[in-house]
């Protein structure tokens, strides 16, 4: 799997963690995106439940690349994961936040030239105030290696 998440790793590269923190699986973005701040050769965005508050920076920044981290509702066994573009959430089921993802996506593409692509996990609950679940930590750490043998280590 790191040979194909490779494919998403050329050029500037943002990696845009969204979610809340305070509802169980749902904070898998913010969490993966702060676990891969200052060893992966892109720049790290947590945006928590707020991401329509970094689209300047990130307009600012003008990525080669966006890898948005969130937890979607894909209609698979919870701590799964896919690679999604915007077409495919049109198909896969919702965010789990008030703005869409389409939404962001659409306003992104409008004021720079890149690729976004969603890196969407299955969450198991995001109930407030639950924990994340020991299925999507699991999940996490996996990600992160891969994340961090695709990306390539941040240099010193």
């Amino acid at each position: 799997m790191s040979e194909d998440l490779k494919q998403f790793f050329k050029g500037k590269v943002v990696l845009f963690g969204i979610g809340n923190i305070l509802r169980g699986d749902d904070a898998l973005g913010p969490m993966l995106v702060e676990m891969l701040r200052g060893r992966v050769n892109a720049s790290c965005i947590n945006a928590e439940g707020t991401p329509e508050n970094y689209l300047g920076k990130i307009i600012k920044e003008n990525p080669d690349t966006i890898l948005i981290i969130d937890a979607v509702h894909l209609n698979l066994k919870p701590g799964e994961y896919r690679i999604l573009d915007q077409k495919d959430l049109e198909k896969s089921g919702f965010s789990t936040h008030d703005i869409s993802l389409g939404m962001l996506i659409d306003y992104m593409k409008s004021q720079i030239n890149t690729d976004i692509f969603i890196l969407g996990v299955e969450p198991r609950q995001l109930q407030l105030g639950a924990e994340v679940s020991e299925t999507v930590k699991k999940t996490l750490e996996h990600l992160k290696k891969l994340i961090i043998e695709a990306a390539g280590a941040a240099e010193e």
